[in-house]
């Protein structure tokens, strides 16, 4: 089964210093039929303006993914973890028992783009804990480089959830394909360009859920860059 959410079917929040796009419902945004997908309950795609942030708020029982698109996003919470997030890196915040934090667009000149992904945790309660890792756009073209994992597999950042998250850059023509295990559904973002997913175009900010089928199929068709979620 398939099912397309086009970019122009988001929510939409523009507060001066902040341009957001919510896949799924969030904050003033509220959708029923858009809640989430299996464990993943959000995805908003941040444009910050120079200088913007978020101030200091908290979180509790979520697993944060940031996930820098361009610019550099600079970070400090309640832990004592104070660092930049430049593009190719991605940040993984377990709020757990509870944590404080607040982002701010590193820059005084350039815009920041970035995706902020919610996962539900697989228990609650646990240690607030912080990573944070680069991933390379070179060893990411033509392939599924595997970022976030519960387990920390094949480098990717560990995380108290049950998914798995992918990224790929893909050329004009580059071809990917994952199998997806029975009982697992995959969730696709475009996060710029276009591309061909199990026979379907996708541009920049559009996303497919499919489920019950065996493969999920990438073509580039103009330098896109896709994370994929394979979910319980």
């Amino acid at each position: 089964m398939k099912q397309i959410r086009t970019a122009e079917a988001r929510g939409h929040a523009n507060i001066g210093w902040l341009e957001s796009y919510h896949s799924f419902s969030f904050a003033d945004y509220y959708d029923p039929e858009h809640m989430g997908v299996s464990i993943l309950r959000v995805i908003n795609d941040d444009h910050i303006a120079p200088s913007g942030g978020f101030p200091t708020h908290p979180h509790r029982d979520m697993e944060i993914v940031t996930y820098m698109v361009d610019g550099a996003l600079e970070h400090k919470d309640s832990m004592g973890n104070g660092t930049v997030i430049p593009a190719g890196e991605v940040q993984r915040m377990t709020a757990g028992t509870g944590v404080l934090h607040s982002e701010f667009n590193h820059s005084h000149n350039e815009p920041v783009h970035l995706l902020q992904i919610w996962l539900l945790p697989n228990r609650q309660g646990v240690t607030p804990g912080y990573n944070q890792k680069h991933f390379p756009l070179s060893e990411r073209r033509g392939v599924l480089q595997i970022l976030v994992s519960p387990d920390g597999r094949s480098g990717s950042i560990s995380a108290h959830q049950d998914g798995l998250l992918y990224g790929t850059l893909l050329e004009q023509g580059d071809s990917v394909s994952h199998d997806l295990a029975a009982g697992r559904t995959a969730y696709l973002h475009v996060a710029r360009g276009k591309v061909l997913i199990n026979g379907e175009t996708l541009s920049a900010g559009d996303a497919i859920t499919l489920s019950d089928e065996p493969t999920v199929s990438l073509t580039g068709i103009d330098q896109a860059e896709v994370l994929l979620f394979d979910l319980p």
